[in-house]
């Protein structure tokens, strides 16, 4: 895999910038599925960030109340 990772933040960068590009009726007509498909991996990446951090934390929290 070739793909740079992406962080968090900069995917919540783009798609705002997407959303504000299409609310703005800022992408041209044939790029429309372009950025919407784009937007779906962007939105699948935080979700997955979201629930690793969150299983993260648990695990975290967990083994502190063991130390307790």
């Amino acid at each position: 895999m070739g793909k740079k990772e992406i962080k968090y933040s900069q995917a919540v960068d783009e798609l705002n910038q997407i959303l504000a590009d299409l609310e703005a009726e800022r992408i041209d007509v044939d790029q429309v599925s372009v950025k919407v498909k784009k937007a779906v991996e962007l939105i699948k990446l935080c979700r997955e960030r979201i629930e690793n951090t969150e299983m993260e934390v648990k695990t975290i929290v967990k083994e502190f109340e063991k130390e307790q």
